[in-house]
């Protein structure tokens, strides 16, 4: 079946709320094994099209199938699918054995298969000798090993993942980013992944989809959503991009249209002495911000367009940039993206 079927198919999916529709006739093929993102700011329409996919939501038009079989009607227990949530929903009461074994129990797995899938579960996630603590006990990083072990244990064909990351700090949101992308190999199955954070769905994913206003935006790889947004809302969203209107174009670039380049493809020279680029241009250093291992540069160009340059900090430049002075600064021909204009929604 998986040859013949995507694990996931949306055809013109559609979810209206009132007078707000939060999902615009989505058309989307997941493929079995894959681990995809769906990325976009808050009220873009991502949960919501995985709470569809989950049948905690019911659309309005559209169709959802599985594994080639229509479940766009079927109830959420009756789908092969599960959800890791942001807070866990793990039983406070339940040990973290039992919290893993309790979709087996629901299901009528005897007692002695289910604890023993259960602590298979546990050793996948590496955490085979925390079974008889109870949640309160455990860190952030762990609950939510806990309840990615409790999801996958009831062996689903798909696992729906909803921003699972988001009350992590930051060094152990970076850690399971990882293990999570390690765990997802190992059992081979599909990830869709909610999130709204650019790096977090850059890392992990197999491909993106860029949800705004309801639509995607944006489909591909992590490597063509960066390198070749389509729109200046991708531009802008994902990273950091500078983009050009037809004005500035004209004048940078030697044509009209919109276009966008990412501050890491930019050099930066002092103004008698700029740097080697298939263009370059002149300005004024507005700005200099110290990020550690690199250095943001804002730029007032002459063309009339305020840039951000990106470079790696090394010994040579520690103290070099002084705001105020005149400046150059180029770029290839082949990193600048150009872009479609910005899509309307009707």
């Amino acid at each position: 079946m998986s040859a013949e079927y995507p694990a996931i198919r949306l055809t013109g999916l559609t979810k209206v709320f009132g007078t707000a529709t939060a999902v615009d006739h989505v058309d989307l093929d997941i493929a079995e094994g894959e681990f995809f993102s769906m990325l976009g700011p808050s009220g873009s329409g991502k949960t919501t099209v995985l709470r569809l996919i989950a049948g905690f939501e019911q659309p309005t038009s559209g169709t959802i199938s599985l594994f080639g079989q229509d479940v766009t009607q079927r109830a959420p227990f009756d789908r092969d699918v599960n959800t890791v949530f942001q807070d866990y929903a793990l039983f406070p009461h339940m040990s973290v054995l039992e919290n893993v074994a309790y979709g087996l129990r629901v299901r009528g797995v005897s007692k002695r298969d289910r604890l023993a899938r259960a602590r298979e579960a546990l050793d996948t996630v590496r955490l085979g000798g925390f079974g008889d603590r109870k949640p309160s006990q455990l860190s952030g990083g762990q609950r939510q090993r806990v309840a990615l072990a409790r999801a996958t244990v009831v062996r689903p064909k798909a696992l729906l993942l909803d921003e699972p990351l988001g009350a992590l700090d930051l060094k152990l949101r970076e850690q399971m980013q990882v293990e999570l992308k390690e765990l997802q190999r190992d059992l081979g199955i599909t990830f869709i992944f909610v999130t709204h954070d650019q790096e977090e769905a850059l890392t992990l994913s197999d491909r993106i989809a860029v949800f705004n206003d309801g639509r995607i935006e944006q489909l591909g790889t992590p490597a063509e959503i960066y390198d070749r947004p389509v729109s200046p809302f991708v531009a802008a969203f994902v990273g950091t991009s500078n983009v050009f209107d037809d004005e500035v174009s004209h004048r940078l670039f030697g044509h009209g249209g919109l276009h966008s380049l990412r501050p890491e493809k930019i050099s930066i020279g002092s103004e008698a002495s700029p740097p080697a680029a298939d263009r370059t241009a002149t300005g004024t250093l507005a700005e200099v911000i110290y990020v550690g291992s690199s250095t943001r540069l804002i730029v007032d160009l002459d063309a009339g367009k305020r840039i951000t340059v990106l470079e790696q900090n090394d010994a040579h430049r520690v103290g070099e940039d002084q705001r105020g002075s005149r400046v150059s600064v180029g770029w290839n021909d082949v990193d600048v993206v150009d872009l479609e204009p910005a899509i309307t929604h009707q």
